[in-house]
């Protein structure tokens, strides 16, 4: 696949496109903000224009600060809801007619398993992810029959940036990280973010 990376960072979008094009593939990085609906339709734009039409969106931009319930301000709560979930709804609304023209579409939205189990001093994180997987479970069904799927993926503790500084004034070190792992992950083990990857590969398949 030909791959747009659109990230708020624009250098950073800079270096996984980079990263792509130097492995061989197709890559263009665009800046911008998932929740602006001007943002992503100038991303869309530039990406069709790059690549044709959008088949495959993989919503995976979120934040996940750590305050206690009754300390959230309501401007961060309005933000992760911003963010988490009507970003990913702005960005579906745009590229559902793609696919709905190409009669094939693969739609992944990255959850949360604390939607599931719940989390302590996270709430306005949950309510924006449980928010995202009713979405995902309501469009699953109503483009089924065109050729579209979509699907969710709910990671747990996965060792990434985010999860090194969630919540703390120094992220943590790796043996930090560990003892986490050993607390609450059954594998004992923090997982990688190549592992929900090649869950999102899979479920962008003609296979899934």
């Amino acid at each position: 696949a030909a791959i747009g990376v659109w990230d708020l960072n624009g250098d950073a979008a800079g270096e996984t496109a980079k990263m792509l094009t130097d492995a061989g593939g197709k890559a263009i990085a665009v800046a911008a903000d998932c929740a602006d609906q001007a943002a992503i339709k100038d991303a869309a734009a530039k990406t069709r224009a790059a690549f044709g039409p959008i088949t495959i969106l993989v919503n995976n931009a979120g934040i996940a600060p750590f305050i206690p319930y009754l300390e959230i301000p309501e401007e961060v709560w309005d933000r992760v809801i911003r963010i988490n979930l009507k970003g990913p709804h702005l960005c579906c609304r745009e590229v559902i007619p793609d696919m709905l023209a190409a009669r094939w579409g693969r739609i992944i939205n990255i959850t949360s398993s604390s939607t599931q189990s719940g989390s302590v001093n996270h709430a306005h994180y949950v309510a924006s992810k449980g928010g995202l997987l009713g979405l995902t479970k309501a469009l699953a069904l109503e483009f089924a029959p065109t050729g579209i799927t979509v699907n969710m993926v709910p990671p747990g503790f996965i060792d990434t940036p985010m999860l090194r500084a969630a919540g703390r004034a120094t992220p943590l070190t790796d043996d930090q990280a560990q003892e986490i792992a050993d607390r609450v992950v059954p594998m004992g083990r923090l997982a990688q973010p190549q592992e929900i990857a090649r869950v999102a590969l899979f479920l962008c398949s003609d296979a899934a």
